[in-house]
């Protein structure tokens, strides 16, 4: 099979049951190659089982998922070989050492894929300084980063990364994220995210799709759903002494507007955009507010 119209993840109505009750309904989205695409959503939205039955671990109940062109449910070893996963934890022997790990792992990958040199590996999570170290005697932080070099090892494809920087402090934040963006950049893999953190889903995700009661709820890049949400902008200003403040779903016309009308009696003007986290919470609130009124209807 090949990866339909340029598409590396292909999802459409999937749909999971456990006995008679529905963890996910209908659940339909695409990423294209290179894409960074990141799943929201509170808990129990759904996001854990989509992305298990992504990686193949889950058999689906219904609906089509083509991943890299092959159903995950099937997928053979040189499928397996082009995916790339970080879990939330890893349970390995803590008796190998961190550079030991990921050359004995660097040399499962053959033929056309080229794997990551362990010690440019090593460099990009920033472990260099710990390559002889037992993995029982690292961090917290050190082995989330030793987690995100086992992922990406064999430069795969596709690459799964599941809450990557739990545990990290600022500066490993950071260098994680420096990382991302440049595998991003390279064009060659795409990159699925799931994270609690928006801040982070901002600033890495190309795309965010947002699940709550195991349906979609929103999927477009953070401008295109901040749109959706009428009247998050907030434009403040004072007037002959006065301070006013206007919600607003068109802030640029409003505020050329505004001059037009006050001109130079403006004063202390401030615009306030519709945050990740605004969006976020508002299209939860209303997808929770849908079904609560439909349970209620029923």
């Amino acid at each position: 099979m090949f990866e339909h119209e340029g598409y590396v993840l292909d999802v459409e109505g999937l749909r999971m049951r456990y006995g008679a009750s529905d963890v996910l309904h209908d659940v339909t989205f695409q990423a294209r190659r290179g894409e960074v695409l990141a799943i929201l959503g509170p808990n129990g939205a759904g996001k854990t089982t989509t992305i298990e039955i992504l990686e193949g671990f889950r058999t689906r109940s219904a609906g089509k998922v083509e991943v890299l062109g092959i159903d995950p449910a099937h997928g053979p070893d040189h499928w397996r070989a082009r995916v790339g996963i970080v879990l939330q934890s890893w349970r390995d022997h803590g008796k190998w050492g961190v550079r030991e790990l990921l050359a004995h792992l660097a040399s499962y990958y053959a033929g056309e894929t080229r794997p990551w040199d362990p010690d440019e590996l090593l460099a990009a999570v920033g472990l260099t300084a710990h390559a002889t170290k037992k993995i029982r005697m690292l961090s917290g932080g050190q082995r989330r980063r030793l987690d995100v070099a086992i992922g990406i090892v064999g430069r795969p494809e596709l690459l799964f990364l599941d809450e990557p920087t739990a545990g990290f402090d600022p500066e490993a934040r950071r260098d994680f994220h420096d990382l991302v963006h440049t595998l991003a950049a390279e064009g060659r893999t795409t990159i699925l995210l799931t994270t609690h953190d928006l801040s982070e889903a901002d600033n890495l995700a190309s795309r965010i799709v947002i699940l709550s009661g195991g349906r979609v709820v929103a999927d477009g890049t953070a401008e295109q759903l901040a749109e959706r949400i009428a009247g998050q902008d907030e434009v403040r200003w004072t007037l002959d002494g006065e301070r006013f403040t206007q919600p607003t779903a068109q802030s640029t016309r409003f505020v050329f507007e505004l001059f037009q009308r006050h001109g130079e009696s403006i004063a202390d003007l401030e615009v306030r955009r519709a945050s990740l986290e605004d969006t976020y919470l508002s299209l939860v609130r209303q997808a929770e507010s849908g079904r609560i009124a439909e349970e209620v209807a029923r």
